[in-house]
């Protein structure tokens, strides 16, 4: 009997706008080797911690979210998961052809493509946002976090992007089930995790503590 690949998800979300082309769900992974400073998401580089998923649950999820043209994969590192991410993307199109994905890596893509490991996944991507979040070279751009890292079409599909502005698509706040907030994007200044939890704090908030993306 084949075993079922299992995935170690940190948080994903239905719906998101800021984080990729058109409405999308968002998958961020556990587990990161890279230790940019200045990451937002510190609480997704340990390799422990997550929760465990099959495939085929986070396959079923996709698949019944009927207004999302594609997932984004963020993390954490999604290329240190890179098999199971690539069977779900193909179980995701096997009954979703047209469903679109996008991954983050702290990998640059020539780096990525030298790894026959890495490169299963990469072949089912439609966008790579690649590179390591340098903060000293932090900047507003469309959906990456400082101005070395590269938005790279893998596919014709968003050829179109390169015509349209590099800016910042901005920030989503998410009420959750449990009634905790949490946030999804780019933020377009160094330091906004810091500022925004005070802020909130301040107003007797608390901002749910998984896996957000800066890098």
């Amino acid at each position: 009997m084949t075993e079922t690949p299992l995935l170690s998800v940190a948080r994903r979300l239905d719906h998101c706008t800021v984080l990729g082309p058109g409405k999308r769900a968002v998958i961020w992974v556990q587990g990161c080797p890279l230790r940019c400073h200045g990451c937002v998401a510190a609480e997704t580089l340990p390799f422990e911690g997550g929760t465990a998923h099959t495939v085929d649950e986070l396959a079923d999820w996709l698949c019944a979210l009927p207004d999302v043209e594609g997932v984004t994969l963020s993390g954490g590192e999604p290329f240190s998961q890179a098999a199971p991410l690539a069977a779900l993307l193909d179980a995701v199109r096997a009954r979703r052809p047209g469903f679109s994905a996008m991954a983050y890596s702290g990998f640059r893509h020539e780096t990525l493509r030298r790894d026959p490991g890495r490169r299963v996944l990469l072949r089912r991507l439609d966008l790579l946002v690649d590179g390591p979040y340098v903060a000293a070279r932090h900047a507003a751009l469309r959906w990456r976090g400082s101005a070395n890292q590269r938005i790279v079409a893998l596919t014709g599909r968003y050829a179109h992007l390169t015509d349209e502005p590099d800016t910042g698509a901005g920030i989503e706040l998410s009420l959750e089930a449990d009634g905790s907030l949490s946030w999804a994007g780019v933020p377009p200044t160094p330091g906004f995790r810091e500022g925004l939890e005070e802020q909130l704090a301040a107003r007797g908030f608390v901002l749910h503590t998984q896996a957000r993306r800066e890098a």
